[in-house]
């Protein structure tokens, strides 16, 4: 691979490299690098790529290890990526997990994709945290030079690609493409509306019942964020809750949305829970138990009747933070559940670990529970499990009655899905529980 050359990381007493926090440059000298070799070239431009690596979830290290320790994986990053170089210059820092490197001799998308995935394969070896191993990832978005392209633009494209990186999973390579630019503006409009949404109040939550399938009698609702935009209209879900995850912007989308579910369970009866959704960001950060904590004090609502969801992905993200976080919130009387059981990576192993009160069997099984034998018997086998730890069971995604009454046949004790009921605004969720005394029977929704 030109202009790599994959050895193991010299020692840290190599003169110039002590001092990572110092030692690696910075953007402005990494962009004047760039225009200095476009400069040199000029007669004969030598094609090359900028690439830029980000370290994945690097927070929870300094937050488990301490800060000395983050500082000397940062040092041991810079050592690795400086190996692989041929020119101790082409590596940057320019953030606090951020490198920058120069590619040499890259002339397609396909060259400049492999030698990216060759330093990421570089960084994935376990790091020594002062005497504990700590093992990361990493994401990395690259750019081709070309001729007359503004060196500030190069990064710019190369930042773009690695947003792009990370928005599809975790150890990605991304090269920059129109396409991406274009995606790229349209998620910055969003994010922008999203702020001044969330400032102003405007997500709002809806509720989704959740039922006893033994009588259909509805126990308690999900509440599920919505939010409709003056400019962009309707904004689904999926979209942007994504963006405020990656944005940073979930903490205070959560507690916004959280305090006015909150707000609206209180009209209900106090026999009904309300279940709501905790995003693999926030189970890294240390204060969102203090945050819901503070909501339910605030508001007066019994620790007892909410119930947190958290997905596998989530649980698996950072599971020693994630524990501790879901082990505050019990603590404090809160119930904790594991959603869309069954799709995720976590083993059986997790079910002991962690404090579950409750179950969600993954829609996926529920709509293939009829054609596909594998499905069925995975749901049976899960309630068996559940019984055997004591694990309530919720099954999603129930759409026809056939599939609630097998389900109830199978000993599962609740159900959600569009058959008992879609998400419904505040207002109409207190109309629902009254004129419908509780209780909604199939297809009355």
């Amino acid at each position: 691979m030109s202009g790599f050359d994959v050895r193991p990381p010299p020692g840290a007493d190599e003169p110039g490299l002590a001092e990572p926090l110092a030692g690696f440059g910075s953007h402005r000298r990494f962009v004047d690098r760039i225009a200095r070799i476009q400069a040199e070239c000029a007669d004969n431009p030598a094609q090359f790529a900028v690439g830029i690596l980000d370290l994945d979830g690097f927070k929870p290290i300094n937050d488990l290890f301490g800060r000395t320790a983050g500082d000397e994986i940062l040092n041991q990053v810079g050592l690795r990526l400086r190996a692989a170089m041929e020119d101790d210059n082409a590596v940057m820092r320019l953030g606090a997990d951020e490198f920058a490197v120069l590619l040499p001799d890259t002339f397609t998308l396909e060259a400049a994709q492999s030698q990216a995935q060759s330093l990421i394969e570089l960084l994935a070896a376990p790091y020594d945290a002062g005497g504990r191993t700590a093992q990361l990832s990493a994401s990395a978005g690259c750019a081709l030079s070309f001729g007359g392209v503004n060196p500030e633009e190069l990064v710019s494209k190369a930042e773009t690609a690695l947003y792009h990186a990370k928005r599809s999973g975790r150890g990605r390579v991304a090269v920059y493409s129109q396409q991406m630019e274009e995606a790229a503006k349209r998620v910055t409009r969003i994010e922008q509306a999203l702020r001044r949404a969330v400032t102003a109040g405007e997500v709002e939550p809806y509720f989704q019942p959740i039922v006893s399938l033994d009588n259909r009698t509805i126990v308690g609702f999900e509440a599920l964020s919505r939010w409709t935009d003056r400019d962009l209209g309707v904004v689904a879900p999926s979209v942007f809750i994504a963006i405020a995850e990656e944005r940073g912007i979930m903490g205070q989308l959560t507690q916004l949305v959280m305090r006015k579910a909150v707000m609206a369970a209180l009209e209900w009866p106090e026999t009904h829970f309300l279940s709501f959704n905790l995003s693999p960001s926030q189970l890294v950060d240390q204060n969102t138990g203090l945050q819901i904590r503070s909501i339910l004090e605030s508001t007066g609502f019994d620790p007892g009747r909410l119930e947190i969801e958290i997905t596998e992905t989530g649980m698996m993200t950072e599971p020693i933070s994630a524990l501790k976080i879901i082990t505050d919130l019990r603590d404090a009387g809160i119930r904790i559940s594991l959603d869309d059981f069954g799709t995720g990576q976590s083993s059986l192993g997790r079910l002991r670990e962690f404090p579950f009160d409750k179950l969600k069997i993954d829609r996926a099984f529920v709509a293939s529970m009829f054609e596909d034998r594998a499905s069925d018997h995975i749901i049976k086998a899960i309630l068996a499990m559940c019984e055997g730890l004591g694990m309530a069971v919720v099954a999603e995604g129930i759409e026809i009655e056939a599939q609630a009454r097998r389900l109830q046949q199978l000993g599962c004790g609740g159900g959600q899905g569009f058959l008992f009921g879609k998400p419904i605004d505040a207002h109409s969720t207190v109309e629902l529980l009254g004129c419908k005394a509780s209780s909604i029977r199939a297809g009355a929704a």
